[in-house]
């Protein structure tokens, strides 16, 4: 089953590329914000809007709605083919950004653009993974979304004497590849198992569209809520971590080289953690025991800033905790179970859906984010450490184990 399902580590690497461009422009924004604060004079509340509307937030989630939706109704390859130019088009108004409403709508159509690609290439990826190995598969993406910030971050210290200028630069390179990627991917295939449902759709003479109401009846509904409520507390953190962290470390007078090497560092830690612990175990041991282990890493590493304030040493620690976590933690399981939770039919439309709530409960938290952090950075801390044991508590109760199954198997004892 497995091997007919054809596909393999190129299509997977390809795929996962989004995650890439994904992670990248929301941290070349966050590095970018400090240098659009000072010549733009921005408040902390319009530093919020563009956390709130940007690729991290409110449009990826209605992108990953649109896209889940169009994915399942006329293919994956569709709509990974060609988003990348439509990320391209948004890019290109943040490279050239010469007023505060520019950044916004570059923003916004960035994350229009990724949020549809993720149901997308997310589906794809374990659709075409082998059964034995669909967490390593999930788990290359995973590396792509944390080598994002490493290139870019790594990349922005050296920029750094070129001011916004570099900032545009780091823009640019995401812009070039997102290009480039457009042409690699034409040579992918389309998701197998998608075309034989289509295929066996048409033979019984029953339109091929996407069954809406499924979503909301047992057990998938109940699956979107666990997702939701799992991935999205631990993604109010995430998202303070990813789009303000560098923000943060500058505004608290944090050695230069703190602001791009610290949060560059988290996510190479993290990128370790995937390929040694989740790419590793994932498809092997009890997922709820990996969750569990993240979720308690997480708690603490979170509150060690609520307890001991935003100094380097603490940062420094925190950062070391959190990497090691995040690399087994939300993100990735929300990736694995929320294609495994649904059959072929609506599993793009249901990651979509998910991705939306989160990433739009995101975009509301981000606009209090900037003004809480700088009247009280402890109660924010305090307040994203009770986020991220809301989150390992869900998952702890509710954790899936899937492991060594096709995606039919799961589906036949779901269905059952």
């Amino acid at each position: 089953m497995a091997d007919a399902r054809g596909g393999g580590w190129r299509d997977t690497i390809l795929a996962g590329l989004a995650n890439y461009i994904d992670a990248g422009s929301i941290v070349a924004g966050s590095v970018a914000l400090a240098f659009w604060k000072q010549i733009y004079g921005l408040s902390d509340s319009f530093i919020g809007l563009i956390g709130a509307f940007s690729a991290n937030a409110i449009s990826a989630g209605v992108g990953a709605l649109i896209g889940g939706f169009l994915c399942d109704r006329f293919g994956r390859k569709k709509i990974y083919q060609y988003d990348m130019l439509f990320y391209a088009f948004g890019m290109a108004w943040l490279v050239f950004a010469s007023a505060p409403w520019m950044i916004v709508l570059g923003f916004v159509l960035v994350g229009l653009a990724v949020g549809a690609d993720i149901p997308a290439s997310w589906s794809l990826i374990a659709e075409q993974a082998p059964d034995d190995a669909r967490g390593a598969h999930s788990g290359v993406a995973q590396m792509l979304w944390y080598l994002g910030p490493v290139a870019v971050l790594t990349a922005a210290w050296f920029l750094q004497p070129w001011g916004i200028t570099g900032a545009r630069l780091l823009f640019a390179h995401l812009l070039v590849l997102a290009v480039a990627l457009t042409f690699l991917r034409s040579r992918m295939r389309e998701s197998q198992r998608w075309t034989e449902e289509q295929a066996a759709a048409r033979a019984t003479g029953v339109r091929a569209s996407v069954p809406w109401g499924q979503l909301l009846r047992a057990p998938y509904l109940g699956s979107m809520l666990f997702l939701a409520g799992m991935y999205g507390f631990w993604n109010l953190w995430a998202g303070y971590n990813g789009f303000f962290t560098p923000y943060l470390i500058a505004q608290n007078n944090l050695p230069a080289w703190a602001a791009t090497m610290l949060p560059a560092s988290y996510f190479l830690i993290g990128m370790f953690s995937i390929l040694f612990i989740f790419m590793r175990l994932s498809d092997k041991v009890s997922q709820r025991w990996l969750f569990g282990t993240s979720a308690v890493l997480h708690v603490v590493g979170m509150a060690l800033l609520a307890v001991f304030g935003f100094r380097l040493e603490v940062v420094a620690l925190h950062i070391v905790i959190m990497g090691v976590a995040a690399g087994f933690g939300a993100q990735s399981f929300f990736q694995l179970w929320s294609a495994e939770m649904f059959p072929t039919s609506i599993r793009s439309t249901a990651q979509g859906a998910t991705f939306a709530i989160v990433r739009i409960g995101l975009g509301i938290w981000s606009l209090a984010v900037p003004s809480l952090a700088a009247n009280d950075f402890t109660l924010l801390a305090w307040i994203l450490t009770g986020f991220l044991a809301a989150s390992g508590v869900i998952g702890l109760v509710w954790a899936p184990s899937n492991q060594g199954k096709s995606l039919e198997e799961i589906q036949a004892v779901r269905a059952g």
